[in-house]
């Protein structure tokens, strides 16, 4: 994992925060291909904290074979990230400053707004790189997660988010949402292909949190 400075460039989509509104799936955004996957992570206040500490210290695509290349915290002139209310719905006024960096044992930055990194994803033979932005982070008493946007250079244009909810009879849940579509022509005409891509790791995104993978 290398850590860099990253150009702060604008995410490739319209629809930041998209992924966390109520009507994704019913009402997509024009051109957009929308899906919803979750899967229960166990249950306990325990499963929660190892749980959701994994999600943001990167477990989602270090479980998954993703590599990271150039971590930057960004300049914070491009985009902040926005704060969301209970609702899923931006709070009015929204803090001025960013959280107080924290950091793993081999010294990575935990996931924070505005954050921006390079992923490497393997498949076959071949390795794409991904550019992305950490659009919005969660944390909430009983909900946790992130969403990423697209960066230039990535072959989708659009926005992933996870999120680690705990519900009131104490499971533990992860549901991916995602909202994509071609980054460009090239890609465009290989979109079944990516599509099944796709597919195959967000399989694998469904267990980078799985008891099995992340102890607790």
């Amino acid at each position: 994992m290398r850590r860099s400075t990253f150009t702060d460039h604008a995410v490739t989509y319209g629809a930041i925060g998209g992924t966390l509104a109520p009507d994704l799936l019913t009402f997509p955004p024009t051109g957009y291909r929308v899906s919803e996957n979750a899967i229960r992570l166990g249950s306990g206040d325990d499963r929660f904290e190892a749980a959701t500490h994994a999600l943001l210290t990167w477990g989602i695509p270090l479980n998954s074979g993703i590599r990271l290349d150039d971590i930057s915290p960004g300049t914070g002139e491009q985009y902040q990230g926005i704060v969301y209310g209970p609702d899923g719905t931006p709070l009015e006024k929204q803090p001025d400053a960013r959280p107080e960096a924290r950091f793993t044992e081999d010294g990575t930055p935990w996931i924070a707004p505005g954050m921006t990194a390079v992923q490497k994803l393997s498949v076959g033979p071949f390795e794409f790189d991904a550019p992305m932005r950490i659009v919005f982070v969660i944390e909430e008493p009983d909900r946790v997660g992130y969403g990423i946007g697209t960066l230039p250079g990535h072959p989708l244009s659009g926005e992933e988010c996870f999120i680690v909810d705990r519900h009131d009879d104490g499971s533990v849940w992860l549901t991916i949402r995602q909202l994509s579509r071609p980054a460009t022509t090239r890609y465009r005409l290989v979109w079944p292909i990516i599509r099944r891509i796709q597919k195959k790791f967000v399989a694998r995104y469904l267990r980078a949190l799985h008891p099995t993978t992340v102890a607790g």
